[in-house]
């Protein structure tokens, strides 16, 4: 494969992105043509928080072609093109050929939530330690279990008795957490989310897990529930807050997740009518929130 860098203003990003892969790219890859300058600028804000820019200023791109004469070929049209002012080829490289795939899951290490609770991509094989194992692989749906807040939700969940109980993951992902409790002994769990792709993923990984559980779109969730996960971000958590609040059960438990800790308050506030929100963990700047009924 042969990789052609181009750099462009902000604003020609997709236009040049959508003309490579008109001229047969096999991907393009955007990055801040002044990373580590300093002329750089954050292109992404805190969660729940606007981005400070919706663009780089300069980008680079680069496209892979499966050969040396379509990669060139594509750098001469582009160049002839009136959109292509002010955006500059910045060579043409052989690409070495490896194994990608092995390369890509070399990036994802089986994660402990507790010393007998572990998730485990499925390429590696669980350590001797682990009785309750989550087997999930990277995919489109958030949840791999090496995110902070997903880690806290786990352990918090690996605390409590949930055998007989009735669970609701709002916000699923990949269904990370509503498997967990399904292998943690949950009687009936339900995980709904407003992406498709979600809850696609998450039927696809339950069934890989050997458990069974409900999911779907948020409709899905009725009722009461013995314990109620939602891990999201501050903003869409402070509008459910009434949604939330009524499906738990009397005795039943909320954990709420995606905040950073300096979030805290607001959220504590946003529930005040409802539940007693506590801090209940705490990692890397982030914080698992918690309330009995």
């Amino acid at each position: 494969m042969f990789e052609l860098r181009l750099t462009c203003p902000g604003a020609r990003v997709e236009t040049l992105s959508d003309a490579l892969e008109a001229l047969d790219a096999l991907s393009v890859s955007v990055t801040d043509a002044d990373a580590d300058a300093d002329t750089e600028r954050a292109l992404f804000g805190e969660p729940g928080l606007p981005p400070p820019q919706q663009a780089w200023d300069r980008a680079q791109l680069a496209a892979l072609f499966t050969g040396q004469r379509a990669a060139q070929e594509a750098a001469v049209l582009l160049a002839a093109q009136d959109f292509f002012a002010g955006c500059t080829v910045q060579g043409l490289a052989e690409v070495p050929d490896a194994d990608w795939v092995r390369l890509t899951q070399a990036q994802f290490e089986p994660v402990p939530i507790t010393p007998a609770f572990w998730v485990v991509p499925s390429w590696h094989a669980p350590p001797p330690q682990a009785k309750t194992v989550i087997r999930l692989d990277p995919g489109l749906a958030f949840g791999t279990g090496a995110h902070p807040t997903t880690r806290m939700c786990l352990r918090w969940l690996a605390g409590r008795d949930l055998r007989g109980r009735r669970v609701l993951d709002y916000g699923c992902g990949s269904g990370i957490l509503a498997i967990g409790a399904a292998l943690l002994g949950a009687r009936e769990v339900m995980a709904v989310d407003i992406d498709p792709a979600a809850v696609q993923a998450t039927q696809a990984n339950a069934q890989a897990n050997g458990v069974t559980l409900q999911a779907g779109l948020p409709e899905l969730a009725a009722g009461a529930f013995d314990v109620v996960l939602a891990n999201i971000l501050a903003a869409p958590l402070k509008l459910l807050a009434p949604l939330l609040a009524g499906h738990v059960a009397a005795g039943g438990h909320l954990a709420l997740a995606g905040l950073l800790e300096r979030q805290t308050a607001e959220l504590q506030a946003a529930y005040a009518p409802w539940l007693p929100l506590q801090v209940a963990d705490t990692q890397d700047g982030w914080a698992l929130l918690t309330a009995g009924r």
